[in-house]
């Protein structure tokens, strides 16, 4: 939601060049809630679904973060100073689910690391 907010708000201001990384950000949101709740992640086991969400998480964050500062410092009208306070807002909110979808991430892998080497002991 806050990402369509954010192309609104460059679609009315003047830094409309900035208006494709929210709609990319929307879609690929949109693609992902779209696949978890019609458990696809599930029928695609060849694709590490958190992995995915991990990187759209960091990517996201950088990119709302530099193009808010462009918004922000470069425009004076007051809908790319609004698209800029939502993009960092946006920001924060990324770099939270970065941070949670990495400890999901780090206990998988030592959930699955520490799980080989009994499986081994037991063949």
């Amino acid at each position: 939601v806050l990402s369509f907010i954010i192309f609104i708000c460059y679609i009315a201001s003047l830094a409309t060049s900035f208006m494709m990384a929210p709609l990319l950000e929307f879609l690929l949101a949109l693609f992902l809630f779209f696949a978890y709740a019609t458990k696809l992640n599930e029928k695609f086991k060849g694709l590490y679904w958190p992995l995915m969400d991990f990187l759209r998480c960091i990517t996201a964050a950088i990119i709302y973060f530099a193009i808010s500062i462009a918004a922000v410092s470069r425009y004076s009208d007051g809908a790319s100073k609004a698209a800029g306070v939502f993009g960092f807002i946006a920001t924060i909110v990324y770099a939270i689910d970065f941070y949670i979808t990495f400890n999901d991430l780090v206990t998988f892998l030592k959930q699955g690391s520490s799980d080989s080497p009994e499986e081994r002991k037991s063949e």
